[in-house]
């Protein structure tokens, strides 16, 4: 037996007891007559002495060898400490050791395993297997493993089944770019990894096992982001025989059972707004809701005068910042100077300062006057000491720089409190979206999505104001679920393919064995998935998933640790019927 008891379990009730420990040596304190070591597992910290009075004198010596991250293991008495440790639960004990085992010596660690470490994120994801020693790792793992067995337990409850799908899939040109796999057996043919389960678990529904989940890998090769990863995780959900409110209402109940079981949060209201409302209000479809600053449209109130920015401009739109009245003119100046930067785009910022006594002081007074200053407030909601950032131009555009702006001033000024959690259904999305580049349109969703019913006439005529039975879950503006309800007839998705510039050859081709299954008798059926990375950080307090994830990898999409994607030998390309051009 390696150990009776973990390290963070003993108490002043073990005292007397003769225990068996083990883990890695924290740290190591020789006073010459007397050795403390701190000894870790996952479980908390015990404090060892190693007493030339108490303890044989062969094991004295062999604790002086001890170094950072030895494993050991020792058998000892537990005894009170004189000097108590309250900032840890094993505080007022310590084991006086008769007998040390070294099991495996280290190295020098390159950081030290602390909470506070002196390790650059490059570094310690090298060596991931000592990051995730550190009690931030090590606890958010955890902690994702807590939300997985709760998604577990309600799912499996309100009657779901669990049920894995393939890993290897067919390539399909929809949506981001795939991972495909070469096949040996198959000369010149490929796999492809899923973006998500979608066809099959709508296969699962035609298959009649009405609730189905799982909690499953997915791959996209894209761009990465600090909340992006090439290989990342759902819970993959889809039910038969449903409308959009009872998807709603399902998962409102998976959301509000998280929330209380895992932080101990109630929350009552799930807010409904329509994608349109979103982008009005907002500027996003992932609105923060935690915090006013709603959007303040002044084309109205500030297309009279002679200022050309603003006449020219689509659409001419501001924030009330609460308190930023207060702020200098190099303040504002370098706030105008992050608006302008290249990753927000704005070329330029007015803005006006509401005086505590119910005057207005702007950066464009030579234009407007106090009474056309006052209809920008009221239409901001702008208070006595706040500050008016107005931004102009394309209507798209302009949304995302206010956007990008409102939640930078929220920042700092402390309106994203992480244990406050404001969930919201958004709505209504648009079925299509219009690429400039390839000058058609694309599913917004996914070519599975169904079109509100009393918007199908519109398909034909103008299919950019067709809405989609589609609905996204946002929590503290991060989109944490996205689904639909589906389509399960053949004529409506051949329809559907159509519009998305599939011939009716490549729609029998990429999927023609989801038409032929709506021909056995579909149900209705509809579903969403949830994205578990980011859900797990959110509710642990964080919105950036890397640090809630094993083995994560960096920004360029690489595993540094175990240095992947690599090269393969020629033997294996050969075998794979490959051939790398590489000039």
């Amino acid at each position: 037996m390696y150990r009776t008891h973990s390290n963070g379990e003993l108490r002043l009730a073990n005292v007397g007891q003769e225990v068996t420990l083990a883990g890695w040596v924290q740290k190591s304190r020789d006073k010459g007559f007397m050795i403390w070591v701190d000894l870790r597992d996952r479980y908390g910290i015990t404090q060892l002495i190693f007493d030339e009075e108490r303890t044989p004198k062969e094991m004295v010596e062999k604790a002086k060898t001890l170094g950072r991250e030895f494993v050991i293991q020792i058998t000892g008495e537990v005894i009170e400490r004189v000097s108590k440790n309250k900032n840890i639960p094993t505080g007022e004990v310590e084991i006086l050791v008769k007998k040390l085992d070294i099991l495996n010596a280290s190295k020098t660690p390159p950081f030290t395993i602390e909470d506070e470490t002196d390790g650059g994120d490059e570094l310690r994801m090298k060596y991931r297997y000592l990051d995730i020693r550190r009690n931030p790792v090590k606890d958010n793992l955890i902690f994702r493993s807590k939300v997985s067995i709760e998604v577990r337990k309600y799912l499996s409850d309100a009657g779901f089944i669990e049920v894995e799908t393939p890993v290897l899939i067919k390539s399909t040109p929809e949506g981001a770019r795939d991972f495909v796999v070469p096949s040996r057996m198959n000369e010149g043919q490929f796999y492809a990894l899923p973006q998500s389960p979608q066809t099959f678990k709508q296969l699962l529904m035609v298959g009649g096992l009405d609730k189905y989940f799982q909690i499953v890998k997915c791959f996209r090769d894209e761009d990465l982001r600090a909340d992006r990863q090439p290989e990342f995780t759902q819970i993959d959900c889809e039910m038969a025989f449903v409308e959009q409110e009872d998807i709603l209402n399902a998962f409102e109940g998976l959301t509000r059972h998280l929330l209380s079981e895992v932080n101990g949060v109630e929350i009552a209201a799930f807010p409904r707004m329509t994608y349109d409302e979103a982008m009005k209000k907002y500027g996003n479809d992932k609105p923060d809701i935690r915090f006013g600053m709603e959007f303040g449209e002044l084309n109205a109130v500030a297309q009279h005068k002679e200022f050309g920015v603003f006449n020219n401009a689509e659409l001419v739109v501001g924030i009330a910042v609460p308190g930023g009245a207060s702020y200098t003119r190099k303040e504002i100046d370098k706030l105008i100077e992050w608006v302008k930067r290249p990753q927000i785009g704005a070329l330029g910022m007015v803005y006006v300062k509401c005086n505590e006594d119910g005057t207005f002081k702007s950066s464009v007074d030579k234009f407007y006057d106090q009474e056309d200053l006052a209809k920008w407030a009221a239409a901001t909601g702008a208070k006595p000491g706040d500050l008016i950032c107005v931004l102009s131009g394309g209507a798209h555009k302009v949304r995302a720089q206010l956007s990008a702006l409102r939640m930078e001033m929220a920042e700092r000024l402390g309106l994203r409190d992480p244990k406050v959690f404001a969930p919201l259904w958004v709505i209504d999305f648009p079925l299509l979206e219009w690429d400039e580049e390839t000058e058609r349109f694309h599913a917004m969703h996914h070519p599975f999505t169904s079109p509100k019913p009393e918007d199908m006439h519109l398909l034909d005529t103008d299919p950019g104001k067709v809405r989609a039975n589609a609905y996204d879950l946002v929590l503290n503006g991060n989109e944490i679920g996205g689904g639909s309800i589906r389509i399960h007839d053949k004529e409506t998705q051949a329809l559907m393919l159509s519009h998305l510039g599939f011939t009716p050859e490549e729609a029998k081709e990429q999927f023609g064995f989801l038409m032929n299954a709506f021909e056995y008798g579909a149900p209705p059926h509809g579903g969403l998935a949830f994205g578990l990375d980011r859900l797990v950080a959110i509710l642990g307090g964080q919105e950036t998933i890397r640090d809630f994830i094993a083995f994560p990898k960096n920004n360029s999409g690489r595993d540094v640790m175990i240095d992947a994607p690599s090269t393969i030998d020629d033997e294996q390309l050969k075998e794979l019927s490959l051939k790398l051009n590489l000039q």
